[in-house]
């Protein structure tokens, strides 16, 4: 039986895997949510036996139910190949106490990969499937990784255009480089004077367009998103979660059954919901620990129970994390509302009028199994610093953050489940910060001089996708006015 997915916002909204991944957004800006979690119908047993694609399958295929076999196995396959710079696709890298998922062995060296490698390939079977004839459009906002990795999945992909809004001063030299000079015929990156938040919300007002729907279609258009909101970028995202407890079963880190903690550095609060569905698969996670920079609405809403977004947006080294609007943060509270789609949304619209909403102290009993914690910009380049003297490890300024706040909760709760920290990003993608961190000498040096220096220190090789932007051109320099979104992409797609 295929499983349905149904609106946040509207119980009477539904749609079946692939029409929830092209249509990206729900009406009314609800989100798509399958009626129940899946149970994985393989054991433990057989997951340690499996290699990171075979685990692909396990668990999409619980959620993508009205995909063939034979279809799903082709994305798998095409997804996680030789773009990937390690054949385990996700190496489990112990380092301090903790154990580091590394999700960033792929083209674009950071986690987003591991959904976006994937997503062109379900977009387009799910597009054949509904006998879709318009030319999809993916419209994304990043805060700087989302942004690259859906370039580089959908360039040059048949019947698809992809435009993505970052903030033009809210990302790092290497991401911005990264996006600007990527190539293809179908790709369209505008930088806009605002925040990511900004950006966020002109996407999302335009996916609830109905007037602007009508104009598309008329030219043969229609949206789908490469955001975390669209399901197909949720599910992928599950899967590593439960090969990395296979992993620490297989290497005897933790018996059959025993459970791990899962520490995760959050902005948009997908990866960590990933992780959350994976324990409703059947995975055994006792803590989810929710790690903050300096933007700690998240933090804030555990400790309260309130989500105030009426604040200071913080520009930091980890600028894939800088947001206010946590927007998968929607999915859970639907589930611990009792999947009451009326409440969810009258707590989304609270949030759009006044900035903030309230749970009650029901739907807070549900949050037990998640822990906030939140990293200082000091505090970030202190735990970089501590672990590159300790034993030699670089990690980047998002990683940093998880670490840090994974040693404030060991200090507080003496907790020494085996834990696994979500090792979002490489360190080359912010060398300057990571870099700094180490030894603030190296400030004097060039982005692409502290590659280099970063390569030394480390000894690891420069990843391919740093040295294809040293001397890439600039392909694409629109900016804009953060109320100008809707103007651009209607100048883009010629309506």
């Amino acid at each position: 039986m295929d499983l349905i997915y149904r609106s946040t916002r509207n119980d009477n909204e539904t749609a079946t895997a692939s029409q929830a991944i092209l249509k990206g957004l729900a009406n009314n800006s609800g989100l798509f949510v399958p009626t129940e979690i899946p149970k994985l119908d393989v054991g433990i047993d057989e997951l340690v036996r499996m290699n990171y694609q075979e685990t692909a399958y396990a668990v999409m295929k619980q959620f993508f139910t009205d995909f063939t076999e034979e279809e799903l196995k082709y994305c798998i396959e095409h997804a996680y190949d030789d773009k990937f710079d390690t054949p385990d696709i996700v190496p489990i890298i112990k380092a301090g106490e903790a154990y580091h998922m590394q999700l960033f062995h792929g083209s674009t060296i950071a986690f987003k990969d591991m959904a976006l490698s994937i997503l062109p390939y379900l977009l387009v079977t799910a597009a054949k499937k509904n006998n879709v004839k318009n030319e999809i459009v993916i419209l994304t906002a990043t805060s700087g990784d989302t942004g690259k990795a859906a370039l580089a999945g959908f360039a040059d992909v048949p019947g698809t255009k992809i435009i993505v809004f970052y903030p033009k001063d809210g990302v790092s030299p290497i991401q911005e480089k990264q996006m600007v000079t990527q190539k293809g015929d179908n790709t369209y990156v505008v930088g806009i004077k605002g925040n990511f938040d900004d950006a966020q919300t002109g996407v999302k007002k335009m996916f609830s367009d109905v007037e602007l729907a009508k104009e598309m279609d008329a030219a043969g258009y229609q949206f789908s998103s490469a955001n975390s909101i669209n399901i197909g970028r949720l599910v992928p995202q599950i899967v590593y979660y439960v090969y990395s407890y296979a992993k620490l079963v297989s290497n005897n880190v933790v018996s059959k059954g025993t459970a791990m903690n899962v520490v995760v550095p959050t902005g948009n609060f997908g990866n960590i919901l990933a992780a959350y569905y994976a324990k409703q698969m059947g995975i055994p996670i006792k803590t989810f620990i929710c790690a903050s920079n300096e933007n700690k609405v998240l933090f804030d809403f555990f400790q309260t129970g309130t989500y105030d977004k009426n604040r200071e947006f913080i520009l930091t080294s980890s600028p894939s994390m800088d947001i206010l609007i946590s927007s998968n943060l929607e999915r859970l509270i639907y589930k611990i509302a009792g999947d009451d789609a009326e409440k969810c949304a009258e707590l989304m619209k609270a949030l759009s009028e006044d900035g903030k909403y309230t749970i009650t102290d029901e739907m807070k009993k549900n949050l037990n199994d998640f822990v906030g914690v939140y990293t200082t910009e000091e505090d970030t380049a202190k735990a970089i610093k501590r672990m590159y003297n300790d034993i030699g490890y670089v990690m980047d300024t998002h990683t940093a953050v998880a670490a840090q706040g994974y040693y404030q909760y060991i200090e507080k709760t003496d907790d020494r489940t085996p834990t696994v920290i979500a090792s979002t990003a490489s360190p080359y993608k912010f060398t300057r910060s990571v870099m700094n961190a180490i030894d603030p000498a190296y400030d004097s040096k060039t982005d692409f001089e502290l590659v280099d220096e970063l390569s030394k220190i480390s000894r690891t090789p420069v990843p391919k996708a740093i040295e294809e932007i040293r001397t890439a051109p600039v392909l694409h320099d629109t900016v804009c006015e953060k109320d100008q979104m809707l103007a651009e992409v209607k100048k883009i797609l010629g309506i």
